[in-house]
């Protein structure tokens, strides 16, 4: 039996790349976790849940495979090569600087979800970041805008129960101008916007989290 049909995984992976860009043709609804010790962040534990039709290529090469199977591991470490290649899809900022994160995650895995791929992992951060008395932001989004990512809730970006008495979390959605929305609805998947313009950067929700 083929564990990954190479076709199918392809196309997948394949919205995970700048060389096919377009307005959003996959949907990926995001949910965020601090991970902290209580008085410093080391990372962000990500959890991506896939559009049905994104997900149909995983799932169908996923089988009936049972949770810990070799096949969600092989698919797990396929997409998160991808998404590695392209530093997370986030950007966490601090003080007007961008913060590095480690070239791999600590921990990842796929599973299944009725009919909808979700993918996990945690983000570490290089360095883990004081919280006391400061403010950072993060973002995570398709620079290309192919990919919607977004938060359906506010509350899907969360403090973990430790910060929550002084601490806040807040989910700010742009409102991106009509000029850009209908240069974004005029793409199709041929056409690739400039790079210097992010366009998805410019539909990107900005979590901010602020500590006393």
């Amino acid at each position: 039996m083929q564990i990954v049909k190479q076709s199918a995984l392809a196309l997948f992976l394949a919205v995970f790349t700048f060389t096919v860009s377009a307005h959003p043709h996959s949907f990926i609804s995001l949910k965020t976790t601090l991970v902290t010790d209580g008085t410093q962040i080391s990372g962000l534990k990500m959890r991506w849940t896939m559009d049905e039709i994104t997900s149909a290529d995983l799932l169908y090469d996923a089988g009936n495979a049972k949770p810990g199977d070799e096949v969600w591991k092989k698919l797990a470490a396929e997409v998160m090569a991808n998404v590695l290649g392209q530093h997370y899809f986030t950007e966490f900022w601090h003080n007007g600087q961008k913060v590095k994160f480690l070239n791999r995650p600590t921990e990842y895995g796929m599973s299944r979800e009725g009919h909808q791929a979700v993918l996990t992992f945690v983000l570490p951060l290089a360095q883990p970041q004081p919280l006391a008395g400061q403010k950072y932001t993060f973002s995570t989004f398709d620079p290309s805008y192919y990919v919607d990512m977004s938060y359906a809730e506010d509350s899907d970006a969360q403090l973990p129960a430790e910060l929550q008495k002084r601490c806040t979390l807040a989910v700010h959605t742009p409102k991106p101008s009509e000029e850009t929305l209908n240069f974004a609805v005029s793409l199709d998947k041929e056409d690739a916007p400039p790079e210097d313009m992010e366009l998805g950067k410019q539909f990107a929700q900005q979590v901010t989290l602020q500590c006393q």
